[in-house]
């Protein structure tokens, strides 16, 4: 179909200026350095599940700040293997750790699944750490007016500590970490990829977080919140996006190490499929991605879950 092969080949050449500051990876390797002065703390209670084949830990542990961050993991039990892959799972914009059953397509797998909270959203996790200013309808707005006290900040840092504990813990294989992340999700998994090398494979669908600027300008889902920002303060636009600007994957693709299996939805109005390929473009290594023309943010979510199956399997993951 003509139109549609003209909307990809606009997705595939599509390649904004980047936004980065010059201090952008110091800003990291600063911030990366702090987090790990700050003991992990894990805690791991046994939680009676009522499926036999699966064993299941409520844990939490200390965030980049002390913050307890919440989640769940799980175990294959059924396959009495001394190690397993580990999916570590990032969640949307608003969500939590989930609940169980959500993951059982990835046990059946044979994965272990280490599942998290982001901070002051849906889950149990809140935050220890005390902003100076206030927020403008969500916490996209959060902090924004300093990149080292902005809330993505605190969020990037607890999800690499998330990786921390998926790699030291004695029933996974540290060399077999999957990232996976939907929406949100997606651009928190992209970001730990490029500020981390030990993933094995990231599995993202409609990632969010990517061309900020372009995101704010055109109202796009958790982020029309800093539009709204902005109307209420226009005076304070280049401190917005300068602060954006170190949290925006576009700005990191260039580092992202693991082999990536991506999707989008053209129909997206949330996460527009555009905003991720501004990233997904400047990914220099192993990258795939599907794109689904009539769907929205919903991402063709069962239909293309066989297919991230298919991926690990022929990775040799699974």
């Amino acid at each position: 179909m003509e139109l549609l092969d003209n909307l990809e080949k606009e997705l595939y050449s599509y390649r904004p200026a980047l936004t980065r500051r010059p201090d952008f990876w110091e800003f990291w390797e600063g911030e990366k350095a702090e987090s790990a002065n700050v003991p992990l703390d894990l805690e791991m209670k046994r939680y009676d599940y009522p499926a036999e084949y699966v064993d299941v830990y409520d844990i939490s542990f200390n965030g980049c700040d002390e913050s307890r961050v919440h989640g769940w993991f799980m175990v294959p039990a059924f396959l009495k293997k001394e190690k397993y892959p580990c999916l570590v799972n990032y969640h949307g914009f608003n969500g939590d750790r989930g609940v169980i059953s959500d993951f059982f397509l990835w046990i059946m797998a044979g994965m272990a699944v280490l599942t998290v909270d982001c901070r002051d959203q849906g889950g149990q996790t809140g935050s220890a750490h005390a902003y100076h200013t206030g927020i403008v309808r969500n916490v996209t707005t959060r902090g924004i007016l300093d990149p080292h006290e902005y809330y993505y900040k605190a969020v990037y840092l607890d999800c690499l500590r998330a990786l921390d504990i998926a790699a030291c813990l004695e029933q996974t294989d540290e060399e077999n970490l999957v990232v996976h992340g939907i929406s949100q999700g997606g651009g928190i998994g992209m970001a730990v990829c490029c500020l981390d090398g030990r993933p094995r494979a990231a599995l993202l669908d409609v990632p969010s977080i990517s061309n900020l600027e372009a995101r704010v300008w055109g109202e796009n889902g958790a982020f029309s919140a800093v539009t709204e920002y902005l109307r209420k303060y226009p005076d304070r636009t280049e401190r917005v996006f300068e602060t954006l600007s170190y949290f925006d994957v576009m700005n990191m693709a260039e580092h992202m190490k693991a082999p990536l299996f991506a999707s989008v939805a053209l129909k997206d109005d949330v996460c527009p499929a555009k905003h991720y390929f501004a990233a997904y473009n400047r990914v220099p290594g192993s990258k795939q991605i599907t794109v689904y023309p009539f769907n929205g943010h919903d991402g063709a979510r069962w239909c293309h879950w066989e297919k991230k199956l298919a991926y690990l399997k022929s990775s040799g993951i699974i």
